[in-house]
């Protein structure tokens, strides 16, 4: 049932991305080309999917909502760029293939990343049949999720912290926001776009925490474990860069165990939804045994 599901909804997400970045930009070709290249080259759509998912578990069709999905994604390719350039992580391959700024340029991947994070908002409030209230609140969220109490604020501790001995508490707070905060943005936007009760959203915001929280501790245990033809870049990097992670806190045995804590709990808080929650439940299983 994930499979189908996901490669469904993924093979949906990427048609309408390719839509909304088109072939055909009135400034510069080349900056759509850059953008093209990141935004359509692989991935797991997880985030757009978490949302479509989300909407299904309170009873809407989750892929009516795909403007705020396709953002999410935008979003989501635009950190990766800026995160792979040699300010940052400086990796060289990504999905499998070359860094967007090993093939356009350090200057170009910046613009490529600025323009998807700016034009993500544009398509977002191109979403239809939402009350105008709820997008906006919608809007707000993501925004804050990817901002400096968010995304960025997360990267930011992550490159302090290189070479550093910091302690638990500084490494959940940069993963909460590095990683966490858009999918749990993302879970939360689902929801809400399909008119979640309080109880609902609150279950369902609980289940976003966990699911982040296990999902970086998983990536943490990937690039010890991983091969680079799983993952798409190459595996250590975090011990390269003398980062801390789950594993070189708690060991890698200890990682596991975290990782499935943290997914018992996110199950937990769906016992009071229906079938229609199977997805979000197969999901967090998933990262237990995830690849890639």
């Amino acid at each position: 049932m994930l499979k189908k599901y996901c490669t469904e909804k993924a093979a949906l997400i990427d048609h309408k991305l390719s839509e909304l970045v088109g072939v055909s930009q009135p400034i510069s070709s080349i900056i759509t080309e850059a953008m093209r290249y990141s935004l359509l080259g692989g991935g797991k759509r997880l985030r757009p999917i978490l949302l479509m998912a989300a909407a299904d578990a309170v009873g809407k069709k989750g892929e009516a909502f795909f403007h705020v999905a396709c953002g999410l994604e935008m979003i989501h390719t635009y950190s990766l760029i800026h995160d792979d350039l040699p300010a940052m992580d400086n990796d060289d391959y990504r999905r499998g293939k070359l860094t967007n700024h090993k093939v356009f340029g350090e200057a170009m991947a910046i613009l490529a990343g600025d323009a998807l994070l700016t034009a993500a908002f544009e398509v977002m409030l191109q979403q239809e049949h939402v009350d105008s209230k709820t997008l906006v609140q919608v809007v707000r969220e993501i925004s804050f999720a990817a901002g400096p109490q968010g995304m960025v604020g997360g990267q930011a501790i992550d490159l302090q912290s290189e070479g550093k001995t910091i302690d638990i508490n500084t490494i959940m707070l940069m993963h909460q926001a590095k990683t966490g905060a858009l999918f749990k943005a993302a879970i939360r936007s689902g929801a809400l776009l399909a008119d979640a009760s309080d109880k609902e959203l609150n279950l369902l915001t609980q289940y976003a925490e966990d699911f982040g929280l296990a999902f970086q501790i998983t990536d943490d245990i990937l690039d010890v474990i991983g091969t680079q033809e799983k993952i798409g870049k190459p595996i250590g990097s975090d011990m390269r860069n003398q980062k801390a992670t789950y594993v070189s806190m708690y060991s890698l045995e200890g990682a596991r165990k975290l990782a499935h804590e943290s997914v018992e709990r996110a199950l937990a808080v769906l016992q009071d939804f229906g079938s229609e929650a199977e997805v979000l439940r197969e999901m967090v299983r998933y990262l237990i045994t995830r690849d890639s």
